[in-house]
């Protein structure tokens, strides 16, 4: 390992001090000293009055795009499943950006006005300014499901692949401000399958971005959709009237164009109904696996082989089924080390009665169901849960989990009073033992109201250290959201740039040690549902003094190790992959 010190390249907001009990500036003045802990910022003294956690900024921020999905008399399943998001730096100034992919028409659910998707371009003041036109990027192809951004050429440049139905979408980030629909060349069409999630990853170690898709069920426009009712009311049915369909797995042939993988990998194999995925490295041994969310389908855990194939340890992880032999509903899918053991666990959405699941990766199978004793069962009982992903909302150093939910039946509130069609966000502070604490009543307005929500991304939008949120909501504009809390601790951010690794860098391992506490993030693929997120990595770091320096140990996705050293807090630090001459 060589140790390197890297300078600051992005600036952030230096940290605000709050008042604290003189118990904690005693702990405070033996972390000075080294002897320490510096991770309690759940003893601040709350203020006279508070700030929410979260703002709804999304009016004040310029944006006015509405998402549509084509409600019809027909009840098409697809109507209720879509609204994609990305948050990324299309243009490279620094900013993120905000990409909103449309639904679209059925064939009785026609629009007033022509579909088009959105590109908001970060101005750097608050606002955003939809630039979708100008880059290439307004036209709706098909009906659109999920965003999934990365660099797949390598060459510096952040692409957008789309999924849908009837085909997929790939558009080639020219550098310029505009994009290139290269679907037909790259042969990334995954013509006449309804597409769903997808993740971006490098499965052999290449150095090139391949691409999971997860396709949905067979489904079509043309005939007679499936018809059920629910107290004469025509409604959707369920997704069991639906017949799965298998993961398609393209190679990257590292000259723009794709190779369809599915059956040599195995990955043909596995037919259900697959929604959420996310591309992580699961039993770290430094190849990238997958963890696959499966509506009424056991969930798929993906391990890679390492000679292009995968064997599925679900059954033996025992996240396929609940503890009844059931295929829960699952739709959202995030990894994250939740309880500081440095190995990743996951969170999966569910419908409601069925509440959403939670995993502890305790080294080996099976993975512990932490659903129950992290209180997630109960706060998520009545809940239909879509995006979900974990955050530091308030820097402390503990991952939180914000999720959003919705429902598909309109008349369900006659059905069942405890449940609702629109429902609530959720936001869900780690108390440090892997269990959540429900605080969406201080996270703000957005959190008191009520939504058809679906995809959730997660990214620092202003640069400021702490990590914001949007979230897309069927037919209505989507619901940008500004963190005012995470700045009030000390954070660290990394945006790492793959050299021989891909220029993502999908498949990093970050660690960070600092006295007795060790912190570890991973740059995955996918994630959420239907979204893609902020690359750059964020280190809550409590209330850490902003004079240290630090170092980050990174395992690169090719397997290299390297040390990023002089680090400095309150700060985005760029780091290249260092290859040996």
């Amino acid at each position: 390992m060589r140790s390197v010190r890297t300078s600051p390249s992005e600036a952030g907001s230096p940290g605000r001090p709050c008042a604290v009990w003189s118990r904690r500036r005693f702990l405070y003045a033996l972390s000075a000293l080294g002897i320490g802990p510096f991770f309690h910022s759940r003893w601040i003294v709350p203020d006279a009055h508070p700030v929410p956690i979260f703002s709804d900024v999304t009016a004040d921020a310029g944006i006015t795009w509405r998402h549509f999905n084509g409600f019809s008399p027909d009840r098409f399943l697809i109507e209720t499943m879509g609204g994609g998001v990305g948050l990324f730096d299309f243009d490279d100034d620094g900013g993120l950006d905000i990409f909103l992919l449309n639904g679209g028409e059925t064939p009785h659910g026609k629009s007033e006005k022509p579909l088009q998707n959105a590109l908001y371009r970060n101005l750097g003041n608050g606002k955003f300014a939809d630039v979708a036109a100008e880059a290439g990027l307004n036209r709706v192809k098909n009906y659109g499901m999920a965003v999934a951004v990365a660099d797949f050429d390598n060459d510096g440049q952040q692409d957008i692949f789309i999924t849908g139905f009837p085909n997929c979408t790939l558009y080639h980030n020219n550098g310029n401000g505009t994009f290139t629909d290269v679907t037909a060349d790259a042969g990334l069409q995954n013509a006449g399958r309804w597409a769903s999630g997808a993740a971006w990853f490098d499965y052999d170690r290449d150095g090139f971005l391949d691409l999971l898709v997860c396709n949905y069920a067979e489904f079509s426009f043309e005939g007679v959709a499936p018809k059920c009712e629910y107290m004469n009311v025509r409604t959707y049915c369920e997704q069991r009237a639906y017949r799965g369909m298998p993961l398609t797995l393209y190679h990257n042939n590292r000259n723009g164009t794709f190779t369809d993988v599915s059956r040599s990998s195995g990955l043909d194999r596995f037919v259900g109904r697959g929604l959420g995925v996310v591309a992580i490295d699961i039993d770290d041994d430094g190849w990238t696996d997958l963890f696959v969310a499966r509506d009424a389908s056991p969930n798929l855990l993906l391990l890679n082989k390492h000679d292009g194939t995968f064997a599925d340890a679900g059954l033996d992880a025992e996240v396929a089924y609940d503890n009844n032999g059931n295929a829960k509903a699952g739709m959202g899918v995030d990894a994250g080390d939740i309880d500081g053991d440095g190995r990743p666990d996951f969170v999966v959405t569910n419908f409601n009665f069925e509440f959403h699941s939670l995993f502890l990766n305790r080294k080996g199978f099976p993975f512990e169901d932490w659903s129950r004793a992290s209180h997630l069962a109960g706060l998520t009982q009545t809940d239909v849960g879509w995006g979900a992903h974990f955050i530091d909302f308030d820097n402390d150093g503990l991952l939180d989990l914000m999720i959003v939910n919705g429902h598909v039946i309109e008349v369900i509130e006659s059905l069942q009073s405890q449940v609702k069609y629109k429902e609530q966000p959720l936001l869900l502070r780690n108390l440090g033992n892997a269990v959540f604490e429900d605080v969406s009543a201080k996270a703000g307005s957005a959190f008191a109201q009520n939504y058809l929500a679906r995809g959730l991304a997660i990214g620092d939008w202003d640069s400021d250290g702490a990590a914001d949120a949007i979230f897309t909501c069927i037919g209505e504009r989507p619901v940008l959201l500004h963190n005012n809390v995470g700045q009030k601790n000390s954070w660290l951010g990394l945006r790492l740039v793959g050299v021989k690794s891909n220029r993502d860098a999908i498949g990093a391992k970050l660690t960070l040690r600092i006295a007795n506490r060790k912190l570890v993030r991973w740059v995955t693929g996918g994630s959420s549902y239907l979204s893609s997120h902020d690359r750059r990595v964020l280190f809550g770091l409590g209330r850490l003094p902003v004079s240290r320096r630090l170092e980050v140990e990174i395992v690169w996705p090719e397997g290299g190790t390297q040390i990023a050293a002089g680090l400095e807090i309150n700060r985005y630090h760029r780091i290249a992959e260092q290859v040996a001459k």
